[in-house]
């Protein structure tokens, strides 16, 4: 087996808008170095500022050197059908596979990551860098920060590993069956081996245990899985990799469950990496407040996340016409409920009793206000959501209570519950915001079969 041991620099962090400014290729067969490749390429783009000083290569310096288009043909032959081993392979792929995908080649390799497999061996390390590893084992390391200085501490490094291999952890990277090529550099792959093949809610943590990506499941192994495939070269693709150094889980009943919990924990935590859901909210909301000469009012008004409201609306026109009718129902002022803006020093609806002309004291009209909002609230129904669970012995339960989202959780197949206190005991609260009500509501429209009227 033949390896292709890599090194480039590069102008920037992502090969969607940089290019590569120098590369190296050890061709090795794990004793000898049998072919070697290196030089300057124009990236025909200028090399920032702070890369010159890091790489020492200026714009003079790849101003007459070839462009990648002149080298692709013999670098593909090079590369093409040896493993591609690479210090933090994926950075080094990503740029050469996004340049080659250009000009109409398909590079398709196995790849290598030495961080990877000094982790493997050497788990307890502090640090994982190139230049540290060839400290800590001695391996000389010349012209750092130059595809050829690396590449060939790359080799050197390699090579020690392989000796030091004797649990042959080499060979299980490198089998078929294998996701350590797939993974960001960080991430264990023993983690993504014990995840479940079960419903669920997974988490992606950044180096200090922050969440910064919240995904929901219907087999949390193969999901997450599927965040690695490709060889996507956008800036926000390789940072959002270059950020993953763990994830959990939380397993769920079904994949309906799962769908909630990612909306409330995507609300709760707001991750940076998650942008759906973070807008998607309910427009309306009915509130009820206090005037300054003590009468309760109801509004209709824009939904506020820390605002705190009697019913939720998607659309204006629904609030609307529940204020209507509580007014006409229970003889509100419709000046007191914003629904008349005249002029007028009073109202001219017959229905109400003359609170806006000071002919009602407070404690009597904010009696019907009360009322009014009592009935809203009851004339939305409690209903239970039941559906099946990958567990045959339970299924998911989701409640909502008068039209608002109580909670949900995993109750004993057939139970018969005969109280809505008595249900609320065996399922988890939980915070309900927009998204989540209108997910229930279209679940119930589209399954009433597995609505349960309370």
């Amino acid at each position: 087996m033949l390896y292709a041991v890599t090194d480039i620099e590069t102008t920037g962090g992502h090969a969607a808008a940089n290019g590569i400014t120098e590369i190296a290729v050890y061709i090795y067969d794990h004793q000898n170095v049998v072919e070697k490749f290196e030089t300057l390429i124009n990236p025909l783009q200028p090399i920032p500022r702070f890369v010159q000083v890091l790489t020492g290569i200026t714009n003079e310096m790849v101003q007459l050197a070839p462009t990648f288009e002149e080298i692709a043909p013999r670098l593909f032959d090079l590369l093409q059908g040896k493993v591609f081993v690479a210090h933090n392979v994926n950075f080094d792929y990503s740029f050469l596979h996004a340049s080659f995908s250009q000009l109409g080649y398909q590079l398709d390799c196995k790849k290598l990551c030495t961080v990877r497999y000094a982790r493997k061996l050497f788990p307890k390390l502090p640090s994982y860098s190139l230049g540290n590893l060839c400290k800590q084992f001695e391996i000389p390391l010349y012209n750092r920060h130059r595809a050829g200085g690396d590449a060939a501490a790359t080799v050197a490094l390699f090579n020690w590993l392989h000796q030091n291999d004797r649990n042959r952890h080499l060979h299980t990277m490198l089998s078929k069956q294998s996701k350590e090529q797939r993974l960001p550099l960080h991430l264990d792959v023993d983690a993504i081996e014990q995840l479940p093949k079960l419903p669920g809610v997974y988490y992606f943590h950044d180096t200090k245990d922050r969440i910064v990506y919240v995904g929901k499941a219907k087999n949390l192994k193969k999901r997450v899985l599927g965040h690695f495939s490709g060889n996507s070269d956008s800036k926000q693709r390789q940072e959002f990799l270059r950020t993953i150094h763990r994830v959990s889980y939380r397993t769920c009943g079904s994949e309906f469950m799962a769908m909630l919990l990612e909306a409330i924990e995507i609300r709760r935590i707001w991750p940076k990496y998650n942008k759906a859901m973070k807008w998607n909210r309910a427009s309306y909301a009915l509130y009820v407040y206090t005037d300054q000469n003590g009468f309760k009012r109801l509004a209709i008004g824009r939904s506020r996340k820390l605002l705190p409201s009697v019913m939720t609306y998607h659309l204006k026109m629904d609030g609307l016409t529940a204020v209507k009718r509580v007014i006409e129902s229970f003889a509100l002022c419709p000046r007191l409920c914003f629904m008349d803006q005249t002029e007028a020093s009073a109202c001219n609806q017959t229905h109400c009793k003359g609170v806006c002309g000071s002919e009602e004291t407070p404690d009597s009209y904010n009696q019907r206000i009360d009322a009014a909002i009592a009935f809203l609230k009851n004339e939305s129904p409690h209903f239970l959501i039941k559906e099946p669970s990958f567990d045959p012995e339970q299924e998911v339960a989701v409640l909502m209570e008068h039209g608002r989202f109580f909670g949900m959780g995993l109750l004993q197949r057939d139970l018969d519950v005969d109280r809505l206190e008595d249900l609320k005991e065996k399922l988890e609260p939980m915070p309900e915001h927009e998204v989540v009500h209108n997910l229930i509501l279209r679940y119930a429209h589209e399954h009433p079969h597995r609505v349960v009227a309370l």
